[in-house]
């Protein structure tokens, strides 16, 4: 559990990376929406072949099609509640969030992250290391999120204490996650494990399709699809040395 919720961390740590760069560098939209871009393509991936594929070995096909509708169903109802009550533009680097809720804006990154960190845990459960890709993966996808964000809070009056908090208590947070998720299902069958593996996959690919990558093509245009399949990419490539 320490390991697991130590490599939780490790990803939940580029959630206070990307802040800081939001914060300190003058980083332009359409920059921030090329790195949103990369993430998301290395999230895919990540979801695709680390999780998915894993989850079908271990389940088969109902596991992935209960795990894979139970994540999307629960992000897309978290997603509704927390906009419903001004979370919605918890990502946009515009400043959009002035008018949201705080505690609305706290509620869905937790919402964004903890699927991604609970996928972290769950690779330990076979007796070998952690899934480096996926890790990575999470790593890589977190700076340009919590990035945007930041830049957003920013613009909308937020001060840079409760931005670095935020982020904080949410890398806090996956570190939980990620050492319950492995905690909780260590003595699971291969089916359960199967689900949970793909109840995460779901969550995180609706949240790219709902957040990431709509925000990354507003601020980056068509080339948006070029730099989302490099990402891929290189994902891919991380995959194979596992």
């Amino acid at each position: 559990m320490i390991e697991a919720g130590f490599w939780g961390f490790v990803g939940g740590f580029a959630l206070l990376i990307g802040a800081a760069l939001g914060l300190w560098l003058p980083i332009s939209t359409r920059v921030i929406g090329m790195i949103m871009a990369f993430g998301s393509g290395v999230l895919v991936s990540a979801l695709a072949f680390d999780l998915t594929d894993e989850a079908f070995r271990r389940g088969g096909t109902a596991s992935v099609a209960l795990g894979l509708a139970g994540g999307a169903v629960a992000f897309f109802v978290g997603d509704v509640i927390v906009s419903r009550r001004g979370g919605g533009d918890r990502k946009r680097s515009g400043g959009q969030q002035e008018e949201g809720s705080g505690s609305a804006i706290v509620v869905g990154a937790l919402l964004d992250g903890v699927p991604e960190s609970v996928a972290i845990g769950v690779t330990l459960l076979d007796g070998g290391g952690v899934g480096v890709a996926v890790v990575a993966a999470v790593f890589l996808s977190n700076v340009p999120e919590s990035l945007s964000a930041a830049t957003g809070l920013r613009k909308a009056g937020r001060s840079t204490g409760w931005i670095m908090t935020l982020w904080l208590g949410v890398a806090a947070l996956t570190a939980v996650s990620a050492a319950a998720g492995y905690g909780l299902l260590g003595d699971a069958s291969p089916t359960l494990i199967g689900v949970i593996q793909a109840f995460a996959a779901g969550a995180i690919l609706a949240m790219l399709a709902s957040t990431m990558l709509p925000e990354a093509f507003e601020d980056t245009g068509p080339e948006v699809g070029l730099i989302t399949v490099a990402g891929f990419a290189l994902a891919f490539l991380l995959s194979t040395t596992g």
